[in-house]
């Protein structure tokens, strides 16, 4: 068995897909952390998963986004450590607005030409996970994704 220390301060990501581990590391940008320490433990056993990954992100709390987190998989479990004690389990869900995650993919769309403008999404089908730009309404279907653009 491998033991992975405590962690002092900051998440506990648990109930990862198999093999998403590395994907929601980078997707989260945690390499620019630079003063956090960040276990990514792959292919762990897992009584109601069969297979998960886990991530261990020691860092000052609020230093990770929930709702892009949410966005990329609303079934995670964010479990907060503080003075290396679970304070707080926080179930993930799909935000109703996310902010330049993701880029809407309409050539047409104000976001093509005015490049500093911000890409917003707004949730508009909770059930089939579908997400909506603000200015064309270009539809992105975050469940069916492989990775963020």
């Amino acid at each position: 068995m491998i033991n992975v220390g405590a962690i002092k301060e900051g998440y506990v990501l648990d109930h990862i897909q198999v093999g998403m581990a590395l994907q929601i590391y980078n997707d989260l940008n945690l390499k620019a952390m630079k003063d956090c320490t960040i276990a990514i433990i792959t292919n762990v056993c897992s009584p109601t998963m069969g297979r998960k990954d886990i991530l261990k992100v020691e860092c000052p709390l609020g230093s990770i986004d929930l709702d892009v987190l949410g966005f990329l998989d609303h079934n995670i479990t964010v479990n907060v450590i503080e003075d290396e004690k679970i304070v707080d389990k926080k179930k993930l869900k799909l935000p109703k607005q996310i902010c330049n995650v993701i880029k809407c993919k309409n050539p047409r769309c104000i976001t093509s030409i005015e490049q500093e403008l911000d890409q917003i999404f707004f949730l508009t089908d909770e059930e089939k996970e579908i997400y909506r730009c603000k200015y064309c309404e270009e539809k992105y279907r975050s469940h069916k994704r492989n990775k963020l653009n």
